[in-house]
């Protein structure tokens, strides 16, 4: 590529960014690494009544949790600034007003009651209004007006749009259609009959989207132009004004949907709330209700896991390979591999993710979130900790799972599980378990290889089955038929523990 890649997430500031947003903003990312481009994050605030107070941080703080953090943005200056639009108002006049010299935007008059009016109108007759090249000329617009009218109407200040005059069906004949190419869905085309004449300016002040979304993007030089199909309807317009103003268009890539688990349609908060899992990156307390969405660091997955596996929700490498780290993302990437058809959320892919990256963190990382996460292990030593860290993990999913997989290396069990009473403690335990105690006393090598020597030996002179001792044993060591190997057990909680928790249990039962 010739001139350096450029491409921009832009989001909305109107609330928590939902994971197709970090997904979008994961594959503009690797994209530019990938190329040696830049990655900007601009915020596309000019709908000042849906601004929510913090969203904007709430943004960079998920790109950099996520590990995708922008090369320019706001407070990140690349000589492309300011990145708010709100900041860049003063910019888009200009632009309105070039496309109006140039006959290719008009002013447009007509009130709200006059446009209802002409919808429910069509309506009775079975049509559909659209403001366009069949109709423009019959409408309340400079197209019809003089142009002593639309001064007099705009210095009396009345209300008006500046709408783009999208290209005539009469005089385009047999190629009533807009074409180009898109990355991912190769050639796409569209009806110039289907296209309405879009609002791109307003009396206020302020640009709609199209026009702020356009200008920036020809302003900060994007090459690319990475988004959801959500914007696939917009991109024949967006094409036109390129073409309108004399710029060369980006190249596009729109990426498929995030479909819900179950069912149709694009994945909501809703399924999240109904199924159990979250759809934000990150909790987020709206800020009116004070409600709080959960977030995918609170639920306590890896960032790594998250981004590994949007990458798989509509790309894919070619290659059986699933686990990625984001330098082997960055190598794999490519648009030309992005699907066209949408991807479906799976959370037990997510929780699989997960699993993987935590085993993929050392038992001293582990054990140290451990500890944070648990007040019982305050006074309990961080290497002990790891230890157990060691042998608990790989039945966890998540370090909130450790306390449950792990709380008798810390603490006697004080309750015994009733179904695995019933399994173990068979007529005899008590005798059996009696005479371990005292095997127990008379090791003096307390290693785990010793023990395991000791025990097997004096079970072997018993002539009875294994299972007759151990699983007595383990119900008194873990209160429950579960944990690591019994001996591991044994030599971590030490010979005193070990007669202790067999005395009882012995006692109790």
């Amino acid at each position: 590529m010739s001139n350096k890649v450029r491409v921009r997430f832009a989001p909305s500031p109107t609330g928590p960014l939902h994971i197709g947003g970090v997904r979008t903003a994961l594959f503009n990312y690797l994209f530019a690494k990938k190329h040696n481009g830049a990655f900007v994050l601009r915020i596309e605030d000019t709908d000042q009544n849906r601004y929510v107070e913090g969203a904007e941080d709430y943004i960079v703080e998920a790109l950099n949790w996520c590990g995708i953090p922008f090369d320019e943005g706001p407070e990140k200056d690349g000589g492309f600034g300011p990145y708010r639009q709100s900041e860049r108002k003063h910019l888009y006049k200009q632009y309105a007003d070039e496309l109006i010299a140039k006959g290719k935007a008009y002013y447009a008059f007509d009130t709200a009651d006059e446009l209802d009016s002409h919808r429910k109108d069509h309506e009775a007759k079975g049509k559909t209004f659209i403001y366009n090249w069949h109709n423009r000329e019959k409408l309340n617009n400079s197209i019809t007006l003089s142009k002593e009218e639309v001064s007099k109407r705009i210095e009396n200040g009345d209300d008006y749009v500046i709408r783009f005059k999208m290209l005539d069906l009469k005089t385009m004949g047999s190629h009533g259609s807009i074409t180009t190419r898109d990355i991912v869905r190769d050639t796409v085309s569209f009806k110039l009959e289907l296209l309405d004449d879009k609002v791109l300016f307003k009396s206020d002040g302020m640009p709609t989207y199209h026009l702020a979304n356009i200008v920036d993007d020809h302003l900060m030089k994007i090459t690319h132009v990475i988004r959801g199909e959500e914007w696939l309807s917009s991109l024949p317009l967006h094409i036109a004004l390129y073409q309108a103003l004399g710029w060369k268009a980006p190249e596009f890539a729109h990426l498929p949907l995030i479909l819900k688990p179950t069912g149709k349609g694009k994945l909501s908060k809703r399924d999240g709330d109904k199924l159990g899992f979250p759809v934000f990156p990150l909790a987020w307390k709206d800020p009116k209700t004070g409600d709080i969405a959960r977030g995918y660091r609170e639920d306590g997955y890896f960032p790594e896991a998250i981004v590994n596996f949007l990458a798989f929700l509509g790309w894919n490498p070619g290659t059986e390979k699933e686990n990625f780290s984001l330098d082997e993302l960055i190598e794999a990437f490519s648009l030309e591999k992005v699907h066209k058809a949408g991807a479906r959320f799976d959370p037990d892919k997510t929780k699989w993710f997960n699993h993987y990256y935590l085993q993929e963190h050392s038992n001293e990382e582990l054990a140290k979130a451990f500890k944070e996460d648990s007040p019982e292990l305050e006074d309990i030593d961080i290497n002990y900790i790891s230890i157990v860290v060691g042998l608990i993990k790989e039945r966890a999913t998540f370090v909130n799972n450790f306390w449950d997989l792990s709380h008798f290396f810390f603490t006697t069990p004080t309750e015994l599980d009733e179904k695995a009473v019933k399994k173990a403690w068979k007529e005899g335990a008590s005798e059996l378990m009696t005479e371990l105690i005292e095997v127990i006393k008379k090791i003096d090598d307390y290693s785990v290889e010793n023990l395991q020597k000791e025990i097997k030996s004096w079970i072997a002179s018993k002539e009875i089955g294994f299972g007759k001792v151990m699983m007595p044993l383990r119900l008194a060591l873990v209160g429950a038929l579960q944990g690591p190997d019994v001996f591991q057990i044994i030599f971590m909680i030490g010979k005193d523990e070990t007669v202790r928790r067999l005395e009882n249990i012995i006692n109790t039962l």
